[in-house]
């Protein structure tokens, strides 16, 4: 019995101290490639995922029902060589909301400039100040970019320091051959993604983050009224930020992710509260306008 304790205890440290920040599913799909080894990308999304779940990416400890849950999806396209390849990454982040089942889609992003070596059973190794491994560079930017939006979405700019780690990828792979890193190669990459979430002309967008997660969603399944009313308000932040820049990059990816929970939050509202919220999507966000046209139809019916 007692050697039976000394095993769980030593368990429960080993489990704790050592625990990791996410819980990421991997998907590496491959069909476009023809003639390839099958093995070698089902190895490929084996070691991606032990490669994002774990390692120890901030300093605090997570309990297993506590890390963040995220998706990464692959899609290769075309092999270069025979351990390179091309494609696009699609990466997603969830986060729980307070007193519900319910859980909110804070990032859906796809990356179109995805490209790697990678060599069958060798490690996926990383180092933060000389890296010149692209599929870790990309692996490593998207797991901070993650730990900062959600760490956003709880504390107000909470996520700076892992933003700050991911534009550390950035300038290190300025020198890269590998698309996705330069200013100049685009304005919707990973460059400007980060630039935009640290750039303090846009601070209102993450204070947009935090007020409609924390005191809009998650207050909701108390006080539906006073929570999308806090929502409603916090695109206002957004609407700002569109006035500075309109082709802003993060605008994008927050309507890319909001859009349909938008439409599902003000289905309820009060005719005054949804037209103002209406005003400012068609402003902002005009690409969907006629989704979001069904907020006001749902409440004629």
């Amino acid at each position: 019995m007692k050697r039976l304790f000394i095993l769980l205890f030593l368990i429960g440290i080993f489990f704790y101290g050592n625990s990791q920040d996410l819980r990421c599913r991997v998907s590496v799909q491959s069909t476009k490639i023809r003639g390839a080894n099958r093995n070698l990308f089902r190895t490929m999304q084996v070691d991606i995922t032990d490669f994002m779940n774990n390692r120890q990416w901030t300093d605090h400890k997570y309990q297993m029902d506590e890390r963040i849950e995220c998706n990464i999806f692959i899609k290769l396209d075309q092999q270069i060589s025979s351990d390179e390849f091309k494609g696009t990454i699609n990466v997603q982040l969830k986060r729980p909301v307070f007193g519900s089942t319910y859980e909110s889609s804070v990032l859906n992003i796809q990356d179109e400039d995805f490209q790697c070596k990678y060599v069958e059973f060798q490690p996926l190794e990383f180092n933060e100040t000389n890296n010149k491994d692209n599929l870790t560079n990309v692996l490593a930017y998207y797991a901070y970019i993650i730990i900062g939006m959600d760490y956003d979405t709880f504390s107000p700019e909470g996520g700076t320091p892992y933003y700050e780690k991911a534009q550390q990828i950035v300038q290190n792979s300025q020198n890269a051959r590998e698309k996705g890193w330069k200013s100049f190669e685009s304005e919707r990459n990973r460059y400007w993604l980060v630039e935009n979430l640290l750039n303090r002309s846009y601070s209102d967008f993450r204070t947009c983050m935090y007020n409609y997660h924390r005191l809009g969603l998650d207050v909701m399944s108390d006080k539906p009224e006073e929570g999308r009313a806090v929502i409603a308000e916090s695109l206002r932040g957004l609407q700002k930020v569109f006035r500075r820049r309109p082709s802003v990059y993060i605008l994008q990816v927050f309507f890319d992710a909001k859009k349909n929970e938008l439409v599902q939050v003000f289905t309820e509202s009060y005719p005054d509260e949804r037209n103002r919220v209406l005003t400012i999507l068609n402003e902002v966000d005009p690409s969907n306008g006629t989704l979001y046209e069904s907020i006001k139809e749902s409440s004629d019916i």
